[in-house]
């Protein structure tokens, strides 16, 4: 019998997709279904998919942030699972601290080191196993997050930093409305240059697509974007940039890489445990499926 994982996000629903699957000879159907910003109707979508499918996805927001192992409740967003009594929920925090962990040394072996070895994250709170991938492999970063989350130009450069500002801030911005701190629906559609100076100066940008596209220059030659849950759009996107290279976290399944959300539901359907996967479940998973970031070279690098 076909397992089926269904992803609803809180983002455009210009990026709805389903893609049927066989995986280790077993059958699984992935969807994502945006909902254009609207928390209620994806509340109710929850709702009226409950029991019927084997697990859910939370796309376009995080239930919570994990900064060292220090979980953050997002209490503006629980109201959208209030409805789920029976199926097993994830929103790919797992998948983060286990698949993004490894992405800087995997994208060195097939790529070579970037030179010089600086990278921005456009926001460390939401991907913490990817910023540390990178500082644990002598990487020079600046975490933007109060840059791209809260609009305030200042740049944090240190993990240090970053986890005092986090003790600081996440407390208070964890009970914000959500679309205050992330483009939701038709705001991921749009483009605004930003904080131009820190594009610049990083050779690898990384961190959520949204995040990147919103505030990007017109140009980013040589740049190497990692990322994940890209739309053949978005390739081109940052193709017409003139960025180098696009590393993406998940793997591409028919033409786009799904969230992490979207990921983890699958793999949480798959094992047929009916509840969420430990971080050592899900490391034994990906090993199983040979998942691994996808390198694509966008365009020749000088």
């Amino acid at each position: 019998m076909m397992k089926r994982a269904v992803s609803i996000s809180l983002g455009s629903s210009k990026r709805n997709s389903a893609v049927e699957l066989s995986l280790l000879g077993e059958k699984v159907r992935i969807e994502r279904i945006g909902t254009d910003g609207d928390m209620e109707r994806a509340a109710r979508l929850f709702g009226e998919l409950d029991g019927k499918v084997d697990a859910f996805g939370v796309g376009g927001t995080d239930l919570g942030l994990t900064v060292d192992g220090k979980y953050y409740r997002l209490h503006s967003v629980a109201p959208l699972v209030r409805f789920v009594k029976q199926t097993p929920v994830v929103d790919g925090s797992g998948l983060k601290n286990t698949l993004e962990r490894g992405v800087a040394p995997y994208m060195e072996a097939q790529i070579g080191p970037p030179r010089p070895r600086t990278v921005l994250m456009t926001s460390g709170a939401d991907r913490w196993g990817m910023s540390m991938s990178f500082m644990e492999n002598g990487y020079e970063g600046v975490f933007g997050d109060l840059m791209f989350g809260l609009g305030v130009p200042l740049p944090l450069r240190s993990a240090a930093s970053m986890k005092r500002v986090a003790a600081l801030i996440l407390p208070i911005v964890s009970r914000l409305p959500f679309d205050w701190l992330y483009p939701t629906g038709e705001k991921q559609e749009s483009n605004t240059p930003k904080f131009g100076q820190w594009y610049a100066w990083a050779s690898v940008i990384a961190g959520d697509c949204h995040f990147i596209k919103r505030f990007m220059p017109a140009r980013l030659d040589g740049k190497i974007i990692c990322t994940n849950t890209t739309t053949p759009a978005d390739v081109a996107a940052f193709r017409a940039a003139g960025a180098g290279y696009l590393v993406t976290t998940t793997p591409r399944l028919e033409g786009r890489s799904f969230g992490t959300n979207m990921m983890e539901a699958m793999l949480v359907a798959m094992s047929g445990q009916g509840r969420k996967l430990t971080d050592a479940e899900l490391g034994e998973w990906v090993e199983r499926l040979g998942f691994q970031p996808n390198v694509e070279r966008l365009n020749e690098v000088a």
